[in-house]
């Protein structure tokens, strides 16, 4: 019997098992597809975003520099000198509801509490790419992927879960559904499901123009929808309003791609070829809650929105980050298992903000009579610079605060990437998958005090070349700062009181 079956090979999947691999657990991933390799996985269909969070998270775990190559991203691009003292602007902020925005507009008092490391910006990067790394990352920590078994049963007890794929029966002590935005985890374990039915119908294509230079490139917002050129070649998006009304189960045809194109775009461009194509709505639903029992679902199986303002992977991605060390410490008896109940109450907040950022920019976009109007204003205030500094402290996936109890500012926020004078960073710490205690005291006389939770948390001393004001953190293991102590020194009394504290929860 395995501690954890996970339903769904995707990225969050694929990177919760490597999670629960990489602390010790037993994995079996069921896959219903026979073959890890998509031409909707593939670029251009497969293309999408990183934000910074999640560029962090794969840093965090010694991941970020494979996943760079994997996606033909320059490293220069992405990352700092950490030999600065404060953590630069981002290079670019991409858009909101098509309104460019320009990354020079930040205010640099947003980033205060930030420092410079490999991972300051996001980049563009496709699922081949990010699950070919974690697919490989998964097999070298033991994690057993099952290609073709499509889940048909789920049963659970007070000590076990069943999972039934491809006529055979996998007993776990946990299953987590990682398995789309059309779950059968979902489904069967009946999570309840809502939230707000579609307003447009969007489709992704590789196409081949009539006359490559009809459309140009870039995101174009128009009366009547919208339409995206990239420069991969043929990448043609779009968004039609019309309520969601396409069938899914159908293929796109050429002749219905090209009428919804000239419609959006108002032109007679004409598409001479379709060589492959998706459609999918801004269909907006989340879970209730992420746990029924034993039975877990985390990424799109937890909530669904549209593609816009690309938030969906790293909501997923951050999902699996919170969820695998809480996992992981239950089934090794180091914590009770109420601390999965902290998984809902920190992640579902998170997910609810995402569907309404997703909801603001479908509003902002919906054609009608009033929308011109709308839009300039919408536009006016992301060119102020609270606007653009609002819109990056939304969606890097930097400045979620989860509710810890705690009200020091960074308690509940991701960690700075601490740099000690040995050259050793905060990110480099966090790869074995454990919790770290910085002390940055001049005593450093808190070690002791660490040995009751020497298995959880690695004590680490040391002067960081910017402490940020602070003498100790707690780090949990997914970068999460769970105490932070800016006084003269940390004391072993307030130490143990922090440790009591946060270990009891869990």
């Amino acid at each position: 019997m395995h501690d954890v079956v996970i339903a769904g090979a995707g990225p969050v999947g694929l990177f919760l098992a490597s999670e629960l691999a990489l602390a010790h657990c037993s994995v079996v991933v069921l896959e219903r597809e026979t073959d890890p390799h998509s031409p909707l996985k593939a670029l251009p269909l497969g293309l999408r975003g990183l934000n910074t969070g999640s560029a962090e998270t794969f840093y965090r775990r010694g991941l970020l520099q494979p996943l760079l190559k994997a996606s033909r991203v320059d490293a220069a691009n992405v990352g700092a000198d950490p030999e600065t003292d404060r953590a630069p602007t981002p290079r670019s902020l991409g858009h909101f509801a098509g309104i460019t925005l320009d990354a020079a507009d930040i205010d640099p008092a947003a980033l205060a509490d930030r420092l410079p490391g490999p991972a300051m910006d996001g980049f563009m990067t496709n699922l081949e790419a990010i699950s070919d790394v974690l697919a490989e990352r998964a097999a070298s920590l033991g994690v057993s992927i099952v290609r073709g078994a499509r889940v048909t049963a789920v049963t659970q007890d007070e000590r076990t879960v069943t999972v039934t794929a491809a006529g055979q029966d996998h007993p776990a002590r946990w299953l987590v559904g990682c398995d789309g935005g059309r779950s059968t985890v979902r489904g069967l374990a009946d999570f309840s499901f809502v939230g707000t039915e579609p307003l447009f119908t969007g489709y992704v294509a590789k196409v081949s123009f009539a006359d490559p230079h009809a459309l140009p490139l870039g995101f174009h917002l128009t009366p009547t929808g919208m339409y995206l050129r990239t420069p991969l070649e043929g990448h043609l998006g779009m968004m039609d309003f019309d309520g969601g009304t396409f069938d899914r189960t159908q293929q796109p045809t050429r002749e219905h791609l090209q009428a919804v194109l000239r419609r959006v775009s108002g032109t007679d461009v004409a598409l001479k070829e379709v060589h492959l194509a998706s459609s999918f709505t801004d269909r907006a639903m989340q879970a209730t809650t992420y746990r029924h029992g034993r039975i877990l679902l985390a990424g799109d199986a937890a909530h669904i929105h549209s593609p816009l303002g690309g938030q969906g992977l790293n909501l997923g991605i951050g999902d699996a980050m919170n969820l695998g060390w809480k996992l992981a410490a239950t089934i090794r008896g180091d914590a009770h298992e109420d601390l999965l109940d902290t998984y809902t109450a920190e992640r579902h907040p998170v997910g609810a903000a995402v569907l309404d950022w997703s909801r603001a920019q479908v509003a902002t976009m919906n054609p009608g009579p009033n929308a011109p109007a709308l839009q300039q204003l919408v536009r006016a205030l992301m060119e102020t610079s609270d606007g653009t500094t609002h819109v990056y402290r939304t969606s890097s996936g930097l400045f979620h605060r989860y509710d810890l109890g705690d009200d020091q500012p960074l308690v509940g926020r991701t960690a700075p990437d601490f740099r000690l004078t040995d050259g050793t960073s905060l990110g480099d710490l966090l790869q074995e998958g454990r919790g770290v205690l910085l002390d940055f005291s001049p005593q450093q006389s808190l070690s002791e005090q660490a040995a009751p939770w020497r298995n959880r948390v690695r004590y680490v001393p040391g002067r960081p070349g910017n402490d940020l004001g602070f003498k100790a953190l707690l780090v949990r293991p997914d970068g999460i700062v769970a105490w932070a102590d800016a006084s003269a020194a940390a004391t072993d009394n307030q130490l143990n009181n922090a440790l009591t504290r946060w270990f009891a929860r869990s």
